[in-house]
């Protein structure tokens, strides 16, 4: 018998009270993607950290290609041909491609051998895998799809056979998934081994061979993918049955509470993101925003909160107007905000969960009038994280070691358990797993039937479909109609594309 490409034998992790990984077993077959699921929390990023040599375990074995080995750090890992694509990239943003593929295993300290050299392995490693990017661009200006290209290619350019992806899809497009997708089907036909990390069970059947379950730091199951189903590794997942689909009934809207009147929006480069954006949205009700990435949404969520002024056009709340203030007087109206990017716009990573729990609450006075007072935001912090359910509930963790599902949990329970009368929203389930999913629904529509006013935005057309009560679809800044939750994937994707009904017609 052939030896599985990766083994590992009775690993186990600790954090200092916490068992990350507990006795972790795990074979993964040479020329196949295997797949990792389980909870934010689960031990999933742990379990591969130590597989890359950026954590030591602290007991058990690990084999590759059916050898004992120690990975002491990623190079280590890197020399044992294991390469990894991190949920939270690692790429220096203001070096061009060329620059991040090289680094580390530059060739020399005469450049210019190293570069040419770099520069055509790059080329053909684009072209065998369709990972084609402009190899002299900064990195720092590239889209999210590419910069994750940058990322494998990296990893390929440093003789990777086994290759990690740590939540690869959760910063993607619907489009740029497929591409990835595509991608991992030809890297498996080249004979290369793919582990790949998510919570998104229909990725899993989707790409997988085989998948292993994690559920709080043990490995609870592995099965054929063909041999299994959604409902099943949900189960396995959270230890109980899921409802894989949003439960509510009838909205009963009310009054309009946000209105939007010809918002119009200009970036740094003189770019109108926002092109004349009108809509309402009434208390009682969820008002979707379906769009791919990038269209105008993260501009219109801004403008709304308050983090950027519009160029023009007129924003209110119940009648008043309120163009022009910023986030902290919007919140100071009740308005509630869940930006897109937790890490960038949500969260000071540095800061520990306790802090982060009152980011601009602060001058609350529950927290102290002249004074913080650290047992009301510790007690705070230790009920969103209760009623939350983030792992670990440890209020002085730093939130840069929470998995980025606990990380968006701390940014909904600071901001929902607020509660808001108006709460817009950006990518709600981003990176977080089936059951936390499940919980993020229920309330967003509990908050709903108490007559909140809901903006939602997201690039999960399922997401969108299955809580909005109107959905309106954007395009390059403005929006191109409004249907229905029942409208069809086609008529939205067309509604997506730009192509209007008086286009389709002619």
């Amino acid at each position: 018998m052939t030896a599985p490409a990766i083994e590992l034998i009775g690993v186990n992790k600790r954090f200092g009270p916490v068992h990350a990984n507990k006795d972790i077993t795990l074979r993964v077959e040479r020329g196949t993607i295997h797949g990792i699921i389980g909870e934010n929390g689960a031990g999933k990023s742990t379990l591969m950290s130590i597989l890359y040599g950026f954590y030591q375990a602290d007991s058990g074995e690990i084999r590759v290609g059916g050898q004992p080995v120690r990975i002491r750090d990623s190079q280590a890992a890197i020399a044992l041909g294991i390469g990894m694509v991190h949920q939270h990239f690692m790429l220096v943003e203001p070096f061009t491609v060329l620059e991040n593929v090289m680094l580390g295993v530059e060739g020399g300290a005469l450049l210019a051998g190293g570069r040419a050299k770099a520069r055509a392995e790059l080329q053909r490693l684009e072209e065998e895998y369709e990972l084609r990017v402009d190899p002299d661009a900064v990195v720092g200006e590239l889209p999210v799809g590419l910069q994750q290209r940058v990322e494998i290619l990296k990893a390929l350019y440093r003789g990777a056979e086994v290759l990690i992806l740590d939540e690869p899809t959760g910063v993607l497009t619907p489009e740029e998934a497929d591409h990835l997708f595509r991608v991992l089907a030809r890297l498996k036909e080249e004979g290369k081994t793919v582990l790949f990390i998510t919570h998104k069970l229909r990725e899993i059947m989707a790409i997988t061979d085989h998948v292993s379950v994690m559920r709080r730091g043990e490995m609870v199951a592995t099965r054929l993918t063909a041999e299994t189903g959604v409902e099943e590794l949900a189960e396995l997942m959270v230890g109980r049955r899921v409802l894989l689909r949003v439960d509510k009934g009838e909205s009963r809207p009310g009054e309009a509470v946000l209105s939007v009147r010809d918002l119009r929006a200009v970036d740094a480069m003189g770019v109108e993101r926002l092109r004349g954006v009108s809509f309402d949205v009434r208390a009682g009700e969820i008002v979707g925003i379906a769009g791919v990435s990038g269209n105008g949404q993260s501009e219109l969520l801004e403008a709304i909160s308050g983090i950027s002024a519009p160029s023009s056009g007129t924003v209110s709340l119940r009648g008043g107007m309120v163009t022009g203030l910023d986030a902290a007087q919007m919140r100071e109206l009740h308005l509630a905000h869940v930006p897109e990017d937790r890490q960038r716009m949500g969260l000071v990573t540095s800061f520990e969960a306790r802090e982060n729990a009152i980011l601009g609450y602060h001058r609350d006075p529950a927290y102290g009038r002249h004074m913080i007072d650290r047992a009301a935001v510790l007690a705070d912090c230790r009920r969103q994280m209760e009623d939350f359910d983030v792992r670990p509930a440890d209020p002085f963790l730093k939130a840069a070691n929470f998995s980025g599902g606990n990380q968006q949990k701390i940014v909904l329970a600071r901001e929902i358990g607020r509660d808001p009368q108006v709460l817009i929203v950006g990518q709600p389930t981003r990176g977080v797993d089936v059951g936390a999913i499940e919980a993020i629904h229920r309330r967003l529509i509990a908050l709903r039937d108490a007559g909140k006013a809901i903006l939602l935005v997201s690039v999960e057309l399922d997401e969108i479909r299955g809580l909005a009560d109107r959905i309106l679809v954007m395009f390059d800044g403005i929006i191109t109609g409004e249907v229905a939750p029942s409208a069809s994937e086609a008529e939205i994707g067309l509604l997506m594309a730009g192509v209007t009904e008086k286009e389709e017609a002619a």
